[in-house]
């Protein structure tokens, strides 16, 4: 086994995450996006037996000359079929290979749902993991309603009846600079943290496909923008990531029949799964609410290893 460090070329790396339906975090614009000043992005290629059969994306930070950490979310990305043991060796051989300055630590947030997955039965675990909704969408849209609470998919039925307009955006950082100032000012209102908004720009301008990267969508009442969400897209997967509404768009339910009607947009792009991002009921409860209002799949994760 040997594992070949930011030689991998990004069309290689890119047919291998949307094959392996891969998040967001692993995703190679994201890397990208995040690489400033002070902050750079690992790839790890890992070989066995002359195949390549996983990839690791890595986020680094030096803390002075005090310590480096590199992290892993949502990865390694699983190529093939490996047992515990082979992923525990890979595990192993990743952090001794790092080539990051010492003193360092290597941090991994596997897509495992068992913090005792004999996988990670070498390492650490230091944090335990998040939740996210994950909606099937090769689903037909009659299976995706029938699972909504049943007072959610009412007040959708509301919104389709209250004559609202959704616009699809043009997907351009100039197009979506609107929406960035709304989540800003949402940020600062609401007290709540999440990637630096101007990752979005970073993540679209890091598109080989511009069009293909984020779909952004916004609702109009009286011609007036009332309701907007944006997803960045990765692959076969989409994420949720902005979701802004003034007392218009609330009370009319926009939210609501924007994510209906994304739900088709996002299929005709050839996207098979939405990942709604974190679900966090004791500090988000509301949005928290809304996500798991619509049905799909609550997953948790084992947590964050070392």
């Amino acid at each position: 086994m040997h594992i070949l460090w930011n030689q991998t070329d990004r069309p290689t790396w890119d047919a291998a995450h949307t094959l392996a339906g891969g998040a967001l975090q692993q995703d190679w614009a994201y890397g990208s996006s995040l690489t400033v000043p002070g902050v750079t992005c690992l790839r790890a290629e890992i070989i066995l037996d002359g195949a390549t059969v996983a990839l690791a994306q890595f986020i680094c930070r030096r803390y002075g000359f005090i310590l480096s950490i590199a992290l892993c979310t949502r990865g390694p990305l699983w190529l093939v079929p490996l047992s515990p043991d082979v992923r525990a060796r890979i595990y192993q051989t990743i952090k001794r290979s790092l080539p990051s300055p010492r003193p360092r630590l290597a941090l991994f947030s596997p897509e495992i749902t068992d913090p005792h997955d004999a996988s990670v039965s070498r390492l650490i675990r230091v944090m335990t993991g998040y939740s996210t909704l994950m909606i099937d969408l090769t689903r037909p849209d009659e299976q995706l309603r029938a699972e909504m609470d049943a007072r959610w998919r009412n007040r959708l039925g509301a919104a389709e009846k209250s004559g609202l307009t959704l616009v699809n955006d043009e997907v351009n950082p100039e197009q979506v600079q609107w929406l960035l100032k709304e989540e800003q000012a949402q940020r600062a209102q609401k007290s709540f943290h999440g990637l630096p908004v101007a990752f979005v720009e970073r993540y679209i301008q890091a598109g080989t496909d511009i069009k293909q990267t984020a779909l952004v969508l916004h609702a109009e009442h009286k011609h007036k923008r009332i309701a907007a969400m944006l997803f960045l897209i990765h692959g076969s997967v989409a994420t949720y990531h902005i979701g802004w509404s003034d007392q218009a768009g609330r009370e009319t339910n926009a939210h609501k029949l924007i994510l209906w009607r994304a739900f088709d947009i996002l299929r005709a792009r050839g996207i098979t799964t939405l990942d709604m991002g974190g679900v966090n009921t004791h500090d988000l409860p509301g949005i928290s609410r809304f996500k798991l209002g619509m049905g799909g799949t609550v997953i948790t994760f084992a947590g964050m290893f070392v």
